[in-house]
Order: C-alpha cells, then sequence, then structure tokens
C-alpha cells in the first residue's frame, strides 16, 4: 500500500485579502520559494505567468536537490461570478498543481491548493520516490504538510 499514489492531495485556507491580491500572490512562480517549502528556486521562460508558459523549479527535501519543469495549464482570474484557477503540470511526473481561488461574503478569498494524479505519476517518479524520497507515504505525508504550510503562507503575505 505504500507505493501507491494518491490522485488528490487538497487543503484550504480563509484568507483576510480580495481574491485580486491572492491571485498576484498565486501566479508570481518565482516567488513560490517563499511560501512552498519545497520548493528553492522558480525561474519562468519569458519571465511572463500566462497559459502555456513553461519554468523551472529546484525542489530540495533535507540536502536533496533535483529540477523540474512546468507549465501553466490553467489561468483564469478570478471574476465577481467566477473563481480563479491557476494550474500548472510537472512534466518529470504528470502531476497537476493548482490554486483555486473563491471570493467569500466577507470580502476575503477561500484559497484550495491541490496536487493531482489523475493518471498516476511517471515510472521514473516512482522509483526516484522510493529510492530517494524515502517512498510514497512519507513524501506524500511531507507533502501534504507542504500543501498546509504554502497556504498559510500566502495567507500572512496577502493579509500584511
Amino acid at each position: 500500500m505504500s507505493d501507491t499514489v494518491e490522485k488528490l492531495l487538497e487543503d484550504s485556507i480563509e484568507i483576510s485579502a480580495p481574491a485580486e491580491r491572492v491571485w498576484a500572490l498565486v501566479t508570481d512562480i518565482p516567488a513560490m520559494a517563499k511560501w512552498s517549502p519545497q520548493v528553492v528556486k522558480s525561474t519562468v521562460k519569458g519571465g511572463v505567468v500566462k497559459q502555456g508558459a513553461t519554468f523551472s523549479n529546484l525542489n530540495k527535501q533535507g540536502l536533496k536537490r533535483w529540477p523540474t519543469g512546468g507549465k501553466v495549464v490553467r489561468f483564469q482570474p478570478p471574476t465577481a461570478s467566477t473563481p480563479g484557477d491557476f494550474a500548472f503540470r510537472i512534466r518529470e511526473n504528470r502531476t497537476i498543481w493548482s490554486f483555486q481561488l473563491e471570493p467569500t461574503a466577507d470580502g476575503g478569498t477561500r484559497l484550495t491548493e491541490r496536487r493531482e494524479a489523475p493518471d498516476g505519476i511517471s515510472g521514473l517518479s516512482k522509483v526516484l520516490t522510493k529510492v530517494v524520497l524515502g517512498g510514497q507515504k512519507p513524501f506524500t505525508d511531507e507533502l501534504r504538510r507542504g500543501i498546509r504550510q504554502t497556504l498559510e503562507r500566502i495567507k500572512a503575505e496577502a493579509e500584511a
């Protein structure tokens, strides 16, 4: 059972800031290293985050470092009538990471972060997770904690 890849990891947080402010933060890919405990550095090719934009990441776990590449697959800013939806696919493992922003009645935002693996992850990622990153269950638990930490850090910055 420990080699099973969970198809969906998600968590949400209420933020006392308008959705437009939260959107500006979550779509700032180079700033993700400030919020995500796994990201060391992100660089967007061409410098502009938009639908189809590609980027590279340097990730970490303890002293271990590894590169990944991503592509923005959804880029829908929030409006008065629709939630914001920002998502990117990681090339190496096929997962989709996303942020959904829903305006709340009090002028704030409900921010949900997800890691989806609808088709599982690549064979190479399964092997590397098992051999290098401690196995699926411990790594998934680490990702779950990282999602929570990311949301809390974005909340703190949005409310500052």
